[in-house]
């Protein structure tokens, strides 16, 4: 692990022992020690992809992740991004940019960490994904290590006041690898996204920590008695999102 990764981690895991956080880990050994991988993690909350990286323990594997390019721009968050040496992606314009350069770091023997998702699901239920990880996958000949992770929401995620709550409990799972197989890249991020769904819904089961009465159950999803958005209600509020962001992007390049 490069010296400058180490600082960065230390930096979250500094602010996770501030905040009490009780990190599991679960799976871990599933992580080869050698050689490329995808981690490919459902998406619940803002700092997932820093309790996918630093779940496992020490001595773990440097993991570069996919991240929003706009989080690059923020002060402190994005010094902390660089520092890790995460993937700037243009979600709203050509991602193809970000996946040359993952697949970069796979040819190097290194591991590379996406959301299929590619955005936080507020229902809190994995959405629909891209075909793009298991298109990589296929490219570059690696295999896919579906993660879980739950709890992570209940810190800091979309939709909420950022007031990260003190001794929450996250648990990461990682599962298995497999190469993706299936007729098509449709059918093969389906069974992606199913894996990871599986593996997500025995996190839940065995999650140590209960809610609240309404409305403090908002962290739980609507299938599962929470008060959560529903998925619909979720996708109809993301998808008005994108396009007031479209259209500001548009505005701005005319």
């Amino acid at each position: 692990m490069t010296a400058i990764y180490r600082f960065g981690s230390r930096l979250y895991e500094a602010g996770f022992r501030t905040l009490a956080v009780d990190l599991r880990s679960v799976g871990h050994e599933n992580i080869p020690t050698t050689g490329p991988a995808i981690l490919a993690s459902n998406h619940v909350g803002y700092l997932d992809y820093a309790f996918v990286m630093l779940a496992p323990p020490r001595p773990r594997r440097e993991v570069r992740f996919l991240a929003r390019a706009e989080f690059f721009d923020k002060p402190v968050v994005g010094t902390l991004l660089r520092q890790l040496g995460q993937i700037p992606v243009d979600v709203h314009g050509d991602a193809r940019a970000a996946f040359t350069t993952a697949e970069e770091v796979l040819s190097r023997g290194e591991l590379v960490g996406v959301h299929p998702e590619g955005t936080i699901s507020p229902s809190f239920v994995p959405r629909r994904a891209k075909s793009g990880t298991v298109r990589m996958a296929e490219e570059m000949g690696v295999p896919i290590i579906p993660v879980a992770l739950w709890g992570s929401q209940r810190l800091l995620t979309k939709w909420r006041d950022p007031r990260p709550a003190r001794g929450v409990t996250v648990c990461v799972r990682y599962a298995e690898p497999y190469e993706p197989t299936g007729r098509t890249a449709m059918a093969r991020t389906a069974d992606l996204m199913a894996r990871i769904t599986d593996l997500l819904a025995e996190v839940q089961a065995t999650y140590p920590q209960k809610p609240g009465p309404p409305p403090d159950d908002w962290w739980i999803p609507a299938h599962l008695g929470g008060s959560a958005p529903t998925p619909e209600e979720a996708e109809a509020r993301l998808e008005m999102q994108m396009a007031e962001r479209r259209a500001k992007r548009l505005g701005e390049q005319g």
